[in-house]
């Protein structure tokens, strides 16, 4: 390997708060592998998705443009690939009047369905990587539209056809590149198993290699046909007393439970969810390891980051931004762990308390790496490198610096001290003051006593989306409901309506 340039090894998780990992002072969770990565490296105390659910925050992970630059408001339901691409057992289960319980997940999305690669025309880092020589491999999840399509400057493609699916019969990249359901074969293994693959058929070659490693977990479900018997003996009969016990959120889907009702949800999810971390965790374990083997773990770069964050009982929320609708932007649902390491090369042991964010992954990449990033791309851009942190040195964080997410109609800005969010066009609208509430408890909207706060932060919040939001994919004015996102939006959905809605009845 070139001495120049250092291989990446990038690691996406699904649905992960910032809060789930053991370094970060959680004791309910079991995250060794991910400590040791802590320990070796720089985790980021304050780092921040750019909008709280899967497509939309992954897409800006690739581009490092917003939502409404990239125009991916909610989780893609639809444009997964063609459905000529599926197994002829799936497409005829799909039609048949009785179907295997595997079949309706697949089914409800893939039925039908037509490819569109929403990226298209978008510039992707791993485009700049490999036109600086990079060999770019992708295994796992991808859900940013036409799973058949190697793109975005990935050359080894080996995906899977949704965003969620079942762990034990996920639909997959064959190597025919048709898609088909595997039976009792674990996801999270089957994804290290390709990567692991991957990394030895290439030992030794000189080319530096980018490999993205996305798994699904630890995204839902959590049941215990789900996961392997050994990933909940940890957790079996644990108290989680690192959530907070609260009622069900009045927006939650899960208000009209019981008492008893939601306590049992609630405690059986965070069994499954903690179950599907620490399965994970092993295997990123054995992904070090095989770098430990190769000798290469100083050379390689290391990054390990979720698409979203998530609540597991915060704030009576089981789920994401779109836990609630209207949608949320606690705490828990925007920050995301972020680790990077490098032994030799990268500070060890490293606590960052900046702010940062996922926008800032494409520039810091092409600033450490000495990639030439194009004028008019950066300008778009609107993320800061924080490679100086990554060589030792300070980052300049300011009262300027702040943090933006959106979810549609939803948008929200930080700072270090306060928070914002506001829902066009009627509200309601939040503010909290995180020095003195950090667990967002009062909502501060409103109160004569702080409105010159509230006011500012909202201007500094229209600023920024107006000076970065492609007018043609504005998510501003989007229907969205957190229910799914069906094809392009904006002007280039001709018409049609691109957002799954919520009924009468409350029900998609």
């Amino acid at each position: 390997m070139s001495a120049q340039k250092p291989n990446i090894l990038f690691i996406l998780s699904d649905d992960q708060g910032a809060w789930s990992l053991g370094s970060a002072g959680n004791q309910d969770v079991k995250t060794p592998n991910l400590d040791r990565l802590a320990q070796r490296g720089i985790r980021f105390e304050n780092f921040f998705c750019a909008s709280p659910v899967c497509s939309p925050a992954r897409a800006s992970i690739m581009t490092g443009t917003i939502p409404s630059q990239h125009g991916i408001h909610d989780w893609l339901a639809k444009g997964h690939l063609d459905e000529e691409r599926l197994s002829p057992r799936m497409r005829e289960a799909f039609y048949a009047p009785e179907r295997e319980q595997k079949m309706e997940w697949p089914r409800s999305q893939l039925m039908g369905d037509k490819a569109v690669e929403y990226l298209a025309g978008q510039c992707c880092y791993p485009q700049r990587l490999r036109e600086a020589g990079y060999t770019c491999a992708l295994f796992g999840k991808w859900h940013l539209g036409d799973a058949s399509k190697p793109q975005a400057g990935f050359e080894t493609w080996n995906t899977i056809a949704m965003g969620g699916d079942n762990y034990y019969t996920p639909t997959v990249m064959m190597p025919d590149s048709s898609f088909d359901i595997l039976d009792g074969v674990y996801l999270t293994d089957y994804i290290t198993d390709n990567a692991l693959d991957y990394l030895k058929k290439r030992e030794g070659e000189a080319q530096p290699f980018y490999l993205s490693v996305h798994y699904t977990a630890p995204h839902a479900p959590w049941g215990r046909q789900f996961h392997p018997d050994w990933a909940f003996e940890p957790f079996d009969g644990s108290a989680f007393s690192s959530i907070p016990k609260l009622p069900a959120h009045p927006w939650s889907p899960y208000a009209s439970m019981s008492e008893a009702e939601w306590e049992h949800f609630r405690q059986t999810s965070l069994e499954g969810y903690c179950a599907a971390v620490y399965a994970m965790d092993r295997n990123i374990g054995r992904l070090m390891d095989e770098l430990e083997r190769q000798g290469i773990v100083q050379d390689t770069l290391v990054i390990f980051t979720a698409d979203n964050g998530m609540s597991m009982g915060h704030h009576g929320i089981i789920g994401k931004g779109n836990g609630t609708f209207p949608m949320n932007m606690y705490e828990e649902a925007v920050k995301v762990p972020f680790i990077i390491s490098r032994p030799g090369s990268v500070p060890e042991g490293v606590v960052e308390q900046g702010l940062f964010g996922h926008v800032d992954l494409f520039p810091t990449l092409c600033d450490y790496l000495d990639c030439p990033l194009d004028e008019a791309i950066r300008d778009r851009q609107p993320g800061r490198s924080f490679a100086p942190v990554l060589r030792g040195e300070s980052c300049p964080d300011n009262e300027q610096i702040i943090i933006c997410d959106e979810y549609g109609p939803v948008r929200m800005i930080r700072t270090r001290e306060w928070k914002y969010v506001h829902r066009y066009p009627y509200g309601p609208h939040e503010l909290y003051h995180l020095t003195d509430d950090p667990s967002e408890q009062r909502n501060l909207a409103g109160d004569e006593s702080v409105r010159d706060i509230e006011q500012a932060l909202f201007g500094r919040l229209e600023a920024h989306f107006l000076r970065y939001s492609d007018p043609e994919v504005d998510g501003k004015a989007e229907a969205v409901c957190g229910l799914g996102q069906t094809g392009p939006v904006g002007v280039r959905a001709q018409g049609k309506e691109r957002f799954i809605q919520i009924d009468n009845g409350g029900k998609a």
